[in-house]
């Protein structure tokens, strides 16, 4: 019986069946949650600190953007050094609203003990005085015509990163760019960005970026132990739905055609699939998720600034890909929490320094040495990184195919063959 015969409910339960991952991932994920949330300060206990809450918010935001990397680079073959820009997109774009409402609340305070009341454009011109006058400017950029407006600024969290990513993978793809050169192209991109970002004439206050993002506008009488936790729910909520959607993606004759392209992408051309189309749905697709995930990372960061999107921060985030194990959704956002926590262990002063006599290794300096080491080492050793320990713990090993026949002809690649 096939898949459209069966009832919704059937089918989910299909879906579920073929991938157990689904579930142990989001209980995980559940369980990680009420966890956090029972042990938080909001809730009295106290045992988890606010800053501790964000600094795991943040982690799962990251693990979101790792799944996007996971799924256009282990599972399409494209290794993109640019989804950190697109990460940082969404974070500009949910700023932007943050601090144009939260400026416009303390100029209308400050303008109400006028004789008359502030029109408003005495009210707009203050703010844009307030925002801008870092750089030297009094007036809105037109990058900021919709700022005031929420719903428009979520908009623009999908649609900048989304249509960046169109158009930038129309045109390398059409053209047939691939491999290294196509890395490279992404990476000029990503460093065309931040450089245009730092100028103050870009229209988001050059280096100094946008601040004070985590305060939410009208929410003063709440405090940041809750502002947190709610960021913290935000952040896990799209970590799970992000999960299902890459998972739902890679199955079925989708994910087999990605898969393909990825080890041998003439011969799927060859084979009459539209190669480029499908490249550049994962491209977009992946864009998009990068953006949410920055949009919900930096209220919880409180700052950004172009040096979130230069390109180095693109190739840390194909390091924690590779270190947790690429090709494997639930490797990618292992990698990414691990490192993620351990580089804030590391450069927060936390980790203690090693005494050697004749020099003292500080973590704080030689974090980055040693998460290249790390990089290295399980590019040589590790291919499958530590979502292989994950898969030698389930016993993952090939069908049991008792030597029947893999091929529409009798005796084709049995399964001898296939091991080889």
């Amino acid at each position: 019986m096939s898949d459209m015969a069966l009832s919704p409910q059937a089918r989910s339960r299909f879906f579920v069946g073929r991938h157990p991952s689904v579930l142990i991932f989001l209980a995980c994920l559940a369980l990680f949650t009420l966890a956090v949330t029972l042990m938080s300060e909001a809730m009295g206990a106290g045992m988890v600190s606010t800053s501790f809450v964000k600094t795991l918010g943040k982690t799962l935001c990251l693990c979101l953007v790792a799944l996007a990397m996971d799924l256009v680079w282990g599972y399409c073959g494209i290794l993109s050094l640019g989804h950190m820009a697109f990460f940082g997109l969404g974070g500009y774009a949910i700023g932007m609203w943050l601090m144009y409402a939260r400026t416009e609340l303390i100029v209308i305070e400050s303008l109400a003990a006028a004789p008359l009341p502030p029109t408003p454009e005495e009210v707009r011109d203050g703010i844009a005085t307030q925002i801008f006058g870092v750089v030297g400017a009094s007036e809105f950029p037109p990058v900021w015509v919709v700022a005031h407006s929420l719903p428009l600024q979520l908009a623009a969290v999908v649609l900048v990163p989304g249509l960046i990513a169109l158009v930038f993978g129309w045109l390398a793809f059409r053209s047939r760019v691939t491999g290294v050169y196509l890395s490279i192209l992404t990476q000029a991109m990503t460093l065309a960005l931040s450089l245009y970002l730092f100028q103050n004439d870009s229209g988001l206050r050059g280096n100094n970026g946008l601040s004070g993002l985590q305060n939410l506008p009208g929410l003063d009488d709440v405090s940041q132990d809750w502002v947190s936790l709610w960021f913290f729910w935000g952040s896990a909520l799209a970590l799970g739905l992000g999960y299902l959607l890459c998972i739902w993606i890679v199955s079925g004759k989708f994910g087999s055609v990605i898969r393909a392209i990825r080890d041998d992408e003439a011969r799927v051309r060859f084979l009459g699939y539209p190669v480029e189309a499908y490249k550049l749905f994962i491209f977009t697709v992946t864009a998009v998720i990068a953006g949410i995930a920055g949009a919900l990372y930096y209220p919880q960061a409180g700052i950004i600034n172009p040096a979130e999107i230069a390109p180095i921060a693109s190739i840390y985030l194909a390091v924690w890909v590779a270190i947790g194990g690429r090709g494997r959704l639930y490797g990618a956002v292992i990698g990414a929490a691990f490192v993620s926590l351990l580089s804030t262990w590391c450069t927060g002063g936390q980790a203690p320094d090693i005494d050697l006599g004749f020099y003292t290794i500080q973590w704080v300096d030689w974090w980055t040495v040693l998460l290249g080491l790390s990089f290295v080492a399980v590019t040589l050793f590790a291919p499958k990184g530590i979502g292989g320990l994950v898969d030698l713990v389930l016993e993952r090993r090939s069908p049991d195919r008792h030597g029947a026949d893999l091929g529409p002809d009798p005796g084709a690649l049995r399964e001898k063959e296939a091991d080889a």
